[in-house]
This record gives structure tokens, C-alpha cells and sequence, in this order.
């Protein structure tokens, strides 16, 4: 059994009963899991399972595939306060987006961790802006090795890795006034 420290950036329905949820952890990079029975109402995963949570978690490495089998997860922080604006959840939605489009599953870039989890926490206590959204990008390009002197952080991800995540668009339009 692995286990580390990690931040969901999307849950997606795998059965009735199960969840897949992909993790940012800082010791995997980022790393997809089942969480069988999640949806079920007295699960062990009921109320530990939400976007942006970040906990410490367990799983059992496949070995047939990059589906791991969650086993326990302790939640350090729930994030509340990002919940409470549509912008912060957007652009939050959009910061992981940003991990799932140009990292490599399971390669570990501690740094990118970090990044995703000071994004995070800035969105829970600041309102959502262009200014912090470009930030995350200048970061981010800089931290994958792509950033070019006199070029825009997001014109240089994208020429790097040949587009950026459509949801990109939405953001700037919704923090236009910011």
C-alpha cells in the first residue's frame, strides 16, 4: 500500500456505488483512484470526498492499469471558504485543469504541489482575479520549464504543449472586471 498527501482536482462517476478521483499528491504527482462504495450513504469515504479537499490519503497500486484502489483517506483541510464565490470555484476548477492538461500522470513534481496548494488557499480567503489567475500561469510555465523572457506566461504553455484547457476563456471572461 502507497500513501502521501494530496488534493482532489476532479471526481468523476464510475458506477453506483464508486467514484474515480484524481488526485494532485505531492509524493505521486498526479494519480487517478477508485473509491469503491464512495456514493454509497454509510461509506467510509461519506464527507471526505469533495473537490479542492486536501487529505492524506492510502491506496493500492494496480497493476494493470493507472486506476489505483483508494483505501483511506484523513482530511486535513476542506477548504470551505472557496465555496463561497462562483468566480473562486471556477478558477480553482481551472488551476487544476491547467495539472491534468500538461502533467504527466504519476511523475512527481512536488513543486506543482505546492503551487496547486497556495493557489488554493489564496482562493480561499482573496476573491478570484485576472491578476492571481496570470500569476498561477507565469508560475506554472515556470515550473514546467516553457516561461520565455518577453512572452506571455499562457502563449508560452500553449506553445509548449500545443493548447490550452478551454475553461481558460471562461475565466477571463468572468474576471474581466477583476
Amino acid at each position: 500500500m502507497d500513501q502521501g498527501e494530496g488534493i482532489i482536482i476532479r471526481m468523476t462517476k464510475l458506477t453506483d456505488s464508486s467514484l474515480i478521483v484524481l488526485w494532485c499528491t505531492e509524493g505521486a504527482g498526479l494519480l487517478k483512484t477508485v473509491a469503491k462504495g464512495a456514493r454509497r450513504p454509510k461509506s467510509s469515504f461519506a464527507g471526505k470526498l469533495d473537490l479542492f479537499v486536501q487529505a492524506h490519503l492510502e491506496w493500492v497500486p494496480s497493476r494493470r492499469s493507472d486506476l489505483h484502489t483508494l483505501r483511506e483517506v484523513e482530511v486535513h483541510e476542506y477548504r470551505e471558504g472557496l465555496r463561497k464565490r462562483y468566480a473562486n470555484m471556477v478558477l480553482a476548477a481551472y488551476f487544476g485543469q491547467l495539472l491534468e492538461q500538461f502533467v504527466e500522470r504519476e511523475h512527481a513534481v512536488p513543486e506543482l504541489f505546492d503551487l496547486l496548494r497556495r493557489g488554493l488557499s489564496h482562493l480561499e480567503t482573496e476573491e478570484a482575479s485576472r491578476k492571481g489567475m496570470l500569476h498561477y500561469e507565469r508560475e506554472l510555465a515556470r515550473a514546467l520549464g516553457v516561461a520565455q523572457e518577453g512572452q506571455s506566461a499562457g502563449a508560452a504553455l500553449e506553445r509548449a504543449f500545443g493548447r490550452m484547457p478551454k475553461a481558460r476563456q471562461n475565466c477571463l471572461d468572468l474576471l474581466s472586471a477583476s
